[in-house]
């Protein structure tokens, strides 16, 4: 198999972590796959070649210098919740939106293509999760029952807001709206009408305002793109600027900074290739990710967390 989008890249995320957390949000380009899975699909369940993705895997892993084998999920956009822990071949994936680790060397992970992937970590670095936050996920309650199997104080808690889908590009029906509303009315400030008289949601909104109902000390979004060459596609995106709220972990100038690559390493196995901080959105990239909305028969991007020993 040979490379039909050049190499290997990766969204290394902004946000003040302890040392020892990794993560990473896989792009689309560096992989086998062809066709409209081209070419780091990740997702087995989209119709693609398995060995192609499993090839795709493997290359990730390898990348990003991982510890062990990811908890790949088998996601039905619920609130099932599961621990990253090395699980039998035999056993297939678990049927789940989230998973969380609190030992090193579990690698949690989720797959998406327009729906948010949400990175969640203590300030101590004791405890790490990923959740799958579509808007049936997010409406449900998955980041409250991912925080709860996590543990922890909410408060001592960050999280960090991965590529999803822009709000001009997600138009959604008012039965979607009104489960928000149900849950809490501030969801209101998600939804604005376009000219088709249709509702446009935004999953980051949604996302940031159920994290401070549940308490969570700090949200986070963009970061580096990252890899072994410099990137062929566009700059790191319209929208530039890191976005931060809460408490003392800091604002968008200091979480610059302290995302700075420790000892001149990222720690993930590649090279800073861009000087700001982008903010991610997959309908109008199509370089860089894949997107269900755009069109449909496509791949999917994995978000990933662990702890290293």
């Amino acid at each position: 198999m040979s490379d039909t989008q050049g190499e290997l890249r990766w969204i290394r995320p902004a946000w003040p972590v302890p040392a020892n957390v990794r993560a990473a949000a896989s792009l689309r380009g560096g992989g086998t796959s062809t066709g409209p899975y081209a070419s780091l699909n990740l997702g087995m369940h989209v119709g693609d070649d398995p060995q192609a993705v499993a090839h795709n895997r493997r290359r990730l892993s390898e990348a990003l210098n991982l510890p062990g084998e990811p908890v790949w999920l088998n996601q039905v956009h619920g609130t099932c919740v599961v621990e990253a822990v090395p699980r039998d071949a035999t056993q297939g994936a678990p049927q789940a939106d989230a998973a969380y680790a609190r030992e090193a060397d579990q690698v949690c992970v989720v797959l998406t293509a327009d729906c948010l992937p949400v990175l969640l970590c203590d300030r101590a670095g004791t405890r790490v999760a990923v959740a799958h936050a579509g808007w049936r996920g997010l409406a449900a309650g998955v980041l409250g029952t991912t925080l709860a199997a996590m543990g922890g104080v909410p408060g001592e808690m960050m999280a960090w807001l991965g590529p999803a889908i822009e709000p001009a590009a997600f138009e959604v029906g008012e039965e979607v709206r009104a489960a928000f509303l149900a849950h809490d009315a501030m969801h209101a400030v998600a939804f604005e009408r376009n000219a088709r008289g249709r509702w446009q949601a935004d999953l980051v909104a949604l996302a940031r305002r159920e994290l401070e109902r549940l308490g969570v000390g700090a949200v986070f979004e963009g970061g580096w793109v990252e890899g072994r060459g410099a990137y062929q596609g566009s700059s790191l995106g319209t929208n530039l600027g890191s976005h931060s709220q809460g408490n003392s972990l800091g604002n968008g100038q200091g979480n610059e900074r302290q995302s700075e690559p420790r000892n001149g390493r990222s720690g993930l196995g590649g090279n800073r290739e861009d000087g700001g901080i982008g903010v991610f959105r997959c309908y109008a990239d199509e370089t860089r990710f894949f997107s269900y909305r755009r069109d449909g028969r496509t791949g999917r991007m994995a978000t990933l967390i662990w702890m290293e020993t």
